[in-house]
């Protein structure tokens, strides 16, 4: 069976980062771990195993801020056999925080005085789910794995597996509970951690 990897970078990176406290992920192996650990649920329902076709991973970055992660991800990452990288930009967007106890809005850190804002990421979203659907569509793999905890992949899941394709959900413990119970199958990574570790 001919699988492909959807990896949501952000929502695998934050918690990798939380999990480990900042130690580094090798990169290089987390496909065939991820891959590996799937087989298990591909195996023990009988149906054979498993071929690694692409790793497609998905992520936004913001310009002239994370200009690193850009390079590490086109100039790294995009150039390893079989794995494809799909980027965008970020825009960040002052926006004021809101403080139940007193009840005001407030435009800039206390502290340091940093406008308060966020970067929206909606375009890396809609591309996972474009891709999700249409390479099945393609006919491009039997079974996905779905590196992500975020609950709006729900319906795009939904889909995909009537027409008789099969998610695995790869996520953290006690995170993106909603997402896993929709999924063919899932496993957690963080029984994957000391496998996954660069050393």
């Amino acid at each position: 069976m001919r699988v492909r990897v959807f990896i949501d970078y952000w929502n695998f990176q934050l918690a990798w980062n939380e999990r480990t406290g900042r130690l580094g992920c090798d990169w290089r192996r987390l496909p065939s771990v991820l891959c590996g650990e799937a087989s298990r649920a591909i195996n023990s329902a009988g149906l054979g195993a498993l071929t690694l076709e692409e790793t497609r991973v998905y992520a936004g970055y913001e310009a002239g801020r994370e200009n690193s992660l850009k390079n590490w991800l086109h100039n790294f990452l995009d150039r390893q056999p079989g794995v494809r990288v799909f980027t965008s930009e970020r825009h960040w967007r002052k926006q004021p925080v809101h403080c139940r106890s007193c009840d005001t809005e407030h435009e800039k850190c206390p502290q340091c005085g940093a406008h308060f804002g966020r970067a929206a990421e909606k375009t890396v979203d809609a591309r996972i789910v474009t891709d999700l659907v249409g390479l099945a569509w393609e006919g491009a793999y039997d079974v996905a794995i779905l590196v992500s905890s975020d609950k709006d992949f729900i319906p795009a899941v939904e889909h995909v597996q009537a027409k008789n394709f099969k998610v695995i959900n790869a996520s953290w413990k006690n995170r993106g509970n909603e997402l896993a119970k929709v999924c063919w199958a899932s496993f957690e990574i963080d029984a994957l951690l000391a496998s996954l570790n660069r050393t």
